[in-house]
């Protein structure tokens, strides 16, 4: 680090560039109806603009970490920067669905590129004893746009057009494109590197099957996709794949992934730690996401108001978890947040009733707020402690794999079993009100909420996913469409429950192994450091 070179303005930089990658995970989910219709596109051609840019990041987080350390982490966020903000500026150009996915899976490279440099730059200008403060900043981040984006993309769609979630972009990666060559330095690590080009065809062919096959999933109801093809054999083939990678890097002096991270105990907790956090936050935004406007037909923007506390007080309460981490270590703190997370979303479920409004969960969100806030910080802190600066890189890029496959693996685990649990709910709900329609409709009024339950859910205010009956008298129409609304909501409430208790002991279980974290200081001094090269 440059000696009198305050690190602030860096983090600031860093900071920008994260956002809006992180940001662009959610903010697109409340604008799907309106991309359906602007661009007359089908449900499966929307579902890969959000699949698009979540398969290619994943796969490439880890490749972008190596990168940074052979080329330089500067060099690779700027081009990072570049590639995001051009390929914002083509999502809201696009006049079709296939150059929306086009221009998303582009977006995906680039934000793959940006998101492992951050915590290797960081590493390099600040000290040690300093670094929890600037990743408990950077996890606020993490934590606040995770949960904003629905907020600002319902605003934005409400207010606007649904192209204004991608412009929004391009003046903060300009703003940010150029702070990079103004205010960060050109860290390089203390010695060359090589690309080992075996591990990263054998890396991005097992992710992108194992992810590929996890969100897919659903979809084909995990069996056939085409022919011999099967999301089974898909998923098998990305496990065959990952353990070829496995052997490989065992055999090379200068491996994609240094196997050795993993021998220190805290970055493979961390790890752990950070793949259970991404799988239960799935597990209980999707379904409160849904219960918000389908059950209390609320709109985007008012369902995103609703979970708002909790970003603001995760916001508030994280550079000072960082801080503290700093001082005492992070083992208690990340126990501590992992529970109360946990506990926040569980009085949430508890709460959830049909009546419900948003001044019930105003205080359960600042509760799941107080955790996330203690988590994310003194989890980087924990999980980088060790990591020698020339390591950064690759530790950094492995740390955001293994979160983006939690939110993957919960984003697949969650959808399969809220359908499964809301088929029962609805089944149940509905047998026990058919008793007060006339006998005639009767069947029929069972099979509808049958075959919702087979199609999947449909989220939006006030949807159930059965349909009336066709020719109905209007006043018996009139009294099934008020049996059907009853039996979604409160089928709906019911299965909430558990598939949020599957979340809440994830969190409990990362809690718990939090137990075998060594909890030491920050040492003050650094290691190995990398050198500032010459700006060119």
């Amino acid at each position: 680090m440059a000696p009198n070179r305050n690190p602030w303005p860096v983090l600031l930089v860093t900071v920008l560039g994260f956002f809006m990658i992180m940001l662009d995970t959610t903010i697109v989910y409340v604008a799907t109806p309106s991309i359906l219709s602007s661009l007359h596109a089908s449900l499966d051609e929307v579902l890969w603009v959000f699949n698009g840019y979540l398969l290619t990041y994943a796969v490439l987080l880890i490749t972008a970490g190596r990168l940074g350390d052979l080329f330089g982490p500067r060099q690779l966020f700027a081009l990072g920067l570049v590639v995001f903000t051009a390929a914002s500026a083509l999502c809201g150009l696009s006049t079709d669905a296939t150059q929306l996915i086009a221009a998303r899976v582009l977006q995906g490279v680039g934000g793959a590129l940006i998101a492992p440099q951050t915590l290797t730059i960081l590493m390099a200008i600040f000290p040690p004893e300093r670094r929890g403060a600037a990743f408990g900043i950077t996890g606020a981040v993490i934590g606040v746009s995770t949960v904003a984006g629905p907020t600002l993309g319902g605003l934005i769609v409400t207010n606007w057009d649904w192209r204004w979630i991608f412009f929004l972009n391009v003046p903060i990666g300009i703003l940010a494109l150029l702070g990079t060559f103004l205010v960060i330095p050109d860290v390089r690590p203390g010695r060359r590197h090589r690309l080992d080009l075996i591990g990263v065809a054998l890396s991005s062919a097992s992710l992108f099957a194992i992810v590929f096959g996890l969100i897919e999933g659903q979809r084909f109801d995990w069996g056939t996709i085409s022919g011999w093809l099967s999301i089974p054999l898909v998923l098998a083939a990305g496990v065959v794949l990952f353990l070829a990678f496995l052997a490989w890097e065992l055999r090379q002096a200068e491996p994609l992934v240094p196997l050795r991270l993993f021998r220190d105990r805290n970055f493979s907790l961390m790890n752990w730690t950070s793949l259970a956090m991404a799988f239960a936050m799935q597990g209980i935004f999707i379904p409160i996401t849904i219960y918000t406007q389908s059950v209390l037909g609320m709109t985007p923007l008012q369902s995103g108001l609703t979970v708002a506390p909790m970003s603001l007080i995760a916001g508030i309460l994280a550079p000072f978890a960082g801080r503290f981490a700093d001082r005492i270590g992070g083992k208690y703190l990340l126990m501590a947040g992992l529970a109360i997370f946990g506990a926040g979303a569980g009085v949430v479920t508890l709460l959830a009733t049909v009546n419900a409004t948003q001044a019930t969960f105003i205080l359960p969100f600042v509760l799941t707020g107080l955790g996330l806030g203690l988590v994310f910080a003194p989890m980087t802190t924990v999980a980088m402690q060790d990591i020698k600066p020339v390591m950064a890189g690759a530790a950094s890029g492995v740390l955001n794999t293994t979160r983006q496959l939690g939110a993957v693996i919960g984003a697949a685990a969650f959808g399969a079993i809220l359908q499964n649990r809301l088929a029962v709910s609805l089944h149940d709900q509905a047998l026990a009100s058919a008793g007060q329609l006339p006998p005639a409709v009767q069947g029929r009024f069972l099979d509808g909420f049958t075959q919702a339950a087979r199609s999947g859910l449909q989220v939006g205010r006030g949807q159930t996913g059965a349909q009336l009956p066709d020719g109905l008298p209007a006043q018996l129409a009139g009294r099934i469409e008020q049996l059907i609304h009853d039996v979604f909501v409160n089928g709906f409430v019911i299965a909430l429950r558990p598939t949020v208790a599957v979340a809440v002991v994830a969190l409990a279980a990362a809690s718990l192994s939090c137990l075998l974290v060594i909890n030491r200081r920050p040492v003050t001094v650094d290691v190995a450091a990398p050198t500032e090269a010459a700006v060119a």
